[in-house]
């Protein structure tokens, strides 16, 4: 199939992402605080190339260049996220004026070049003085946020389409609280279990204070979820897969869209579960006008963590490029959990892509990938998902967590020692998907 905008339903919106700390670099300018990433990063061997994100792509500098490429790219919108440390930069009390001023510069340049603003409050760069009082796993940080996201919409609200308040809680509790790749960078289950929950409460607390500031802005959260696959019908498989759509898809999705934690993985925790006080889950479970899903590979699960499908093709990433489950993921989230209109915010593949001497970066296996991802969320449209909008990770190659500069994601190549940008096929492609015309019937 040639995929084309008539695929698409009427509206539907194409744009691209990126987020603070991977591209903004700055760290020292202007008031900001650090964050919890600029710690992580100077801690020996937690980086991979042992990188920072000091400089990244130098965005808060370039911010016009690039969004002077956003509109060459021809996009309907942009995703981008706030650095908590650059507005309050301990987190709490004072507001560092200079901060917000940059967030409404770049909030007003997208408006001037007819891009729709997609603000996200939290992409994982939490104030180091946060973290330095326990971080999300203390209860109070859940009202600091509620506090940092008042200060935003009070600025920002009425200028930008869409506010998301946190960007992949499971990243910022499971990831970085239990697994220990990244920041904090601890392996503590009963912290991460805390954490989580902390997270969905400044969620919850966010999105009652912003409803009741009543700006224009659409509001939600945008979760990653990796829906499970198991290796054979084999009992122990199965189990293996129930565990894990647990720990990384219903753990969210259940307190957010049912109100509550799902059974079976609260006995599987154990004493490890966390702390839920009267009224939490009614505040977690408040109304959101839209999810954001991020979606980028599926999870194939035995009991003995070694299975790999057969025939599978892998990004640089290792992650295995399965496209069908993006189509099932949307599928089911309608059905199992009526969600609000969703949004793909996130979908993407690194590749090991080398500029050569052309004027542009060939990428052809990330072409193939976004033209079979896009597929899959135009047949979720075509079986009635109310699905409204779609995403590219990302807009720039950029600064890849505890990978360091090692990965690549973006339709634009960042050359980091001069801080050109160079287009890539999948930015030339994805542009022409854009250009095309839509008819008004369909």
């Amino acid at each position: 199939m040639t995929l084309t905008r008539q695929h698409f339903p009427e509206g539907f919106i194409f744009g691209t992402a990126t987020s603070s700390y991977q591209i903004e670099g700055a760290v020292q300018e202007d008031g900001r605080g650090p964050s919890i990433w600029d710690t992580f990063c100077r801690e020996p061997g937690r980086i991979r190339d042992g990188s920072n994100g000091d400089v990244a792509c130098d965005h808060y500098h370039l911010w016009e260049r690039d969004l002077d490429l956003l509109a060459e790219l021809g996009v309907d919108a942009y995703r981008f996220s706030l650095a908590w440390p650059r507005i309050q930069p301990a987190g709490s009390g004072a507001v560092n004026e200079k901060g917000l001023d940059f967030y409404e510069r770049l909030t007003d340049g997208l408006l001037e070049r007819g891009i729709q603003p997609y603000a996200t409050l939290y992409h994982w760069d939490l104030p180091q003085a946060l973290q330095d009082v326990g971080g999300w796993a203390n209860r109070d940080v859940a009202h600091r946020f509620n506090d940092y996201a008042r200060i935003v919409t009070e600025r920002l609200g009425d200028r930008v389409a869409s506010i998301a308040t946190l960007n992949e809680p499971w990243c910022s509790s499971f990831l970085s609280y239990d697994i220990g790749e990244h920041a904090p960078g601890l392996k503590n289950r009963k912290l991460a279990l805390a954490a989580a929950h902390h997270l969905m409460l400044g969620h919850g607390l966010a999105m009652q204070t912003m409803r009741e500031l009543n700006k224009k802005a659409a509001l939600g959260i945008v979760l990653n979820l990796s829906p499970a696959y198991a290796a054979s019908l084999a009992k122990e498989d199965q189990d293996a897969r129930q565990f894990a759509d647990g720990y990384s898809n219903r753990w969210f999705l259940d307190p957010i869209f049912k109100g509550g934690y799902p059974a079976d993985m609260w006995d599987a925790f154990g004493a490890d579960i966390p702390e839920v006080r009267d009224g939490d889950l009614k505040i977690i479970s408040a109304k959101n006008d839209f999810l954001g899903v991020n979606y980028y590979t599926r999870s194939f699960v035995s009991a003995d963590g070694q299975a790999r499908p057969e025939g599978a093709e892998y990004t640089h990433m290792g992650w295995e490029v399965y496209p069908a489950g993006l189509t099932e993921l949307l599928l089911r989230l309608q059905n199992e959990y009526h969600t609000p209109p969703i949004y793909i915010t996130e979908n993407g593949a690194a590749y090991p892509d080398e500029r050569g001497t052309g004027s542009t970066v060939h990428d052809p296996q990330r072409v193939a990938y976004y033209q079979s991802h896009l597929a899959a969320v135009a047949d979720a449209a075509r079986q009635g998902v109310d699905v409204r909008g779609y995403f590219a990770w990302s807009m720039l190659d950029n600064f890849e967590w505890a990978w360091g500069y090692e990965r690549r994601f973006g339709l634009f190549y960042v050359d980091y020692a001069t801080q050109e940008r160079v287009w890539k096929d999948s930015g030339r492609w994805y542009q022409a998907l854009i250009g095309q015309a839509v008819t008004a019937t369909r």
